[in-house]
């Protein structure tokens, strides 16, 4: 009988785990984004959220963390260092208090023109196609949408 040390079942190789490659890749790509980011003073979420917000100004915090994937636990604080840095603001929606509208302000929108540049670095620095990019991008958001249901 073969040792568990010894048995090479490839279900359980660390090589062979869609969950390690998307984490690893994930590692990966956040490491080549962050010297860009750190230019514009940015974390990845924050990034994230701009890019969001850059999409659809006035988003309430509700329908961030719904396009972000993201817990209001998560977004709020990220959110405040935002606000803090003076590139969103958070105001109550008049017509109904209980919600929060996040919007750009000038420096935040201004960020849109100096983050124009990051796409081509990373498609560059990735060495791959845009078709290929976008076939990669379709299939993992498939991927998130058969896990999320």
């Amino acid at each position: 009988m073969a040792s568990p040390m010894t048995d090479n079942d490839p279900s359980l190789l660390l090589d062979n785990q869609l969950c390690f490659a998307l984490y690893s890749a994930s590692l990966a790509m956040t490491k080549l984004y962050k010297p860009m980011l750190d230019e514009l003073g940015l974390t990845y979420p924050q990034y994230l959220a701009l890019l969001a917000l850059w999409e659809r100004d006035g988003l309430t915090v509700s329908e961030l963390g719904e396009r972000l994937f993201l817990d209001s636990g998560t977004l709020t604080p990220l959110l405040k260092r935002l606000e803090a840095a003076g590139h969103v603001s958070r105001l109550r929606d008049t017509a109904d208090e209980r919600r929060v509208l996040v919007r750009l302000t000038p420096s935040g929108r201004q960020l849109k023109a100096r983050a124009l540049r990051i796409p081509a670095c990373i498609r560059q620095a990735t060495q791959c196609e845009l078709d290929e990019i976008r076939a990669m991008t379709r299939q993992l958001q498939g991927l998130r949408s058969r896990l999320h249901t």
